[in-house]
């Protein structure tokens, strides 16, 4: 049982424990009120029933969210993904300030995730949402709290995403975009630009940061392993690829890295061997806006509604999968970090795909009945 005095205007609980057959008590104190210091006392000894080392120190949610970054994720991810982790952290400092971690409660949560859901939709509340249940579960192995203040709590938001539909191209509209581009070819660096990303399905920044070398054309192989950087907050020149799955060698059709083959006999070369070289540009490479005001004029003349670079990209997984390419290789190909995520971005033409088995697996049994 705990004991309670009162020092000067405050009070102070002391709990008896022992360790290693020597007593070392705990004290604390500061408490305004008696009752206080009793509540906090009996928390104390409920831990220690449990073999669980009590936390007498508080820390913000803030505090802990900053360390567990630097921590767990700065030394491992990408520059651009570790700029989305410290945009999760602002919306924790901006709603939470200093309230500690020990303080918040599951109501307390779903109230700040009510806030951050007005006015964005639904993948950034969910991207957030990810990042503060990760930094919890790890609170919880740590000892600092003992219950999981996020769990069975609802998303909302008030922004309307794009339909999946309107992130890629049909197929039907993938080969008209196609063709334009091959007919444009001897207009400009940015059409071949343009030509790779939607033969290969490689992010912006991979497809930038290509030099020469990376170019087999005994193979024909594509070696991606590296970015280039090219806005703001991302490192100056070479870096590292956003994962370790994204490092990869990408088996490319004859007839694009023919054009490549051309290219590099008939283009002078730089210092950094960049593929996709601008010596007007402020990164030295072709600009992303640049490459999508080139990409939405084409889609413009083909009256195809308009899609961005990374639409691209969504185009080339989707054409894979309505071609049968499986699942598990079109998330590889695209150097995605586990097959949830291609899972997740790729749902709308699994569901189509899943409509084509079912009347394959009806077709295939009554066939074999007559």
């Amino acid at each position: 049982m705990a004991s309670i005095v009162k020092r000067g205007k405050t009070y102070q609980y002391t709990v008896s424990r022992t360790i290693n057959g020597k007593y070392s008590p705990i004290r604390k104190g500061g408490f305004r009120t008696k009752k206080e210091a009793q509540i906090a006392a009996a928390e104390v000894e409920a831990q220690l029933a449990k073999g669980l080392m009590p936390v007498l120190k508080k820390v913000p949610l803030d505090e802990y969210f900053e360390n567990w970054i630097t921590l767990y994720k700065e030394p491992k991810v990408s520059r651009v993904t570790l700029e989305h982790y410290k945009y999760s952290l602002k919306a924790v400092k901006d709603y939470f300030y200093d309230k500690p971690i020990q303080d918040i409660k599951r109501q307390d949560y779903q109230m700040f995730l009510n806030w951050l859901g007005n006015g964005k939709a639904k993948e950034t509340v969910a991207k957030i949402n990810g990042h503060i249940k990760s930094c919890v579960k790890d609170a919880i192995e740590d000892q600092i709290i003992q219950i999981d203040f996020t769990r069975k709590t609802e998303l909302t938001w008030t922004v309307q995403a794009k339909k999946s539909t309107e992130k890629h191209l049909s197929f039907e509209e993938s080969e008209r975009l196609l063709q334009s581009i091959w007919n444009n070819l001897d207009k400009g660096l940015g059409y071949s630009l343009l030509l790779l990303a939607m033969t290969s399905g490689m992010r912006y920044e991979e497809l930038i940061g290509l030099t020469r070398k990376d170019f087999d054309f005994v193979k024909n192989t594509i070696n991606v392993n590296k970015t280039w950087g090219y806005k703001k907050n991302s490192q100056r020149g070479f870096g590292p690829t956003k994962n370790e799955q994204s490092d990869r060698i990408i088996k490319m059709d004859s007839v694009t890295m023919n054009h490549f083959k051309k290219l590099f006999k008939t283009t002078s070369t730089n210092l950094d061997q960049l593929v996709f070289y601008s010596q007007s540009s402020k990164y030295k490479v072709i600009s992303n806006t640049n490459a999508n005001k080139l990409l939405k004029k084409l889609l413009d003349e083909l009256k195809i509604h308009s899609i961005t670079m990374h639409g691209l990209r969504h185009t080339h997984g989707s054409i894979l999968l309505y071609k049968k390419a499986s699942i598990h290789y079109v998330s590889e190909r695209l150097g995605h970090g586990d097959i949830e995520t291609t899972l997740k971005v790729y749902t709308h033409v699994l569901k189509e795909l899943r409509i084509a088995d079912e009347q394959l697996s009806i077709k295939t049994f009554e066939q074999m009945i007559v």
